[in-house]
């Protein structure tokens, strides 16, 4: 099966009927849209308050472990919910939405801010204990929440830009 027929078969689903509105439902896009930009926004509250604080510009008083083993478990049900939302918007256009310019930008983005949440949390957070009370955390503690910020908002960007470029 090509990805073309994979995704005409997606599309054509009756989950995709349902959510697209043409099974008489519209109502379903609109609430599990709201959902999603809910689950995102979650998401990305949680996210930036680690990032913020490893940039040293908020909660200096708080631990960076202690901060992230207090957010963690809210930014993971916020990404599977908006994973799960995510997948049923796409489901609903899978055909147009997987050759729109920006879904593509914005899965490469959320790839993007994985691989650098992987590379902070197997490099210098392995070594979080030495540097959890320290202002400023180290240096690569930085970059790694300026580009989590950054490729964060870039997601959220391209996803907002996708609701002006889809028909």
């Amino acid at each position: 099966m090509n990805l073309n027929a994979l995704l005409q078969y997606l599309q054509s689903s009756h989950v995709a009927a349902a959510i697209s509105g043409t099974a008489g439902w519209e109502w379903w896009f609109a609430n599990i849209e709201t959902l999603h930009v809910l689950a995102v926004a979650l998401l990305f509250g949680t996210i930036l308050m680690v990032d913020l604080r490893l940039l040293g510009l908020a909660t200096p008083r708080t631990a960076i472990i202690r901060l992230s083993n207090e957010v963690l478990p809210y930014t993971w049900v916020a990404f599977a919910i908006s994973m799960v939302t995510g997948t049923l918007l796409f489901v609903s256009k899978a055909t147009v939405y997987a050759y729109n310019l920006q879904f593509q930008l914005k899965m490469l983005f959320m790839l993007l801010a994985g691989i650098n949440m992987a590379i902070f949390h197997f490099g210098v957070y392995r070594k979080a204990r030495a540097w959890n009370d320290a202002l400023p955390p180290p240096l690569p503690a930085r970059l790694a929440g300026a580009f989590s910020i950054g490729l964060w908002i870039t997601v959220i960007f391209m996803g907002r830009w996708m609701g002006f470029t889809v028909q």
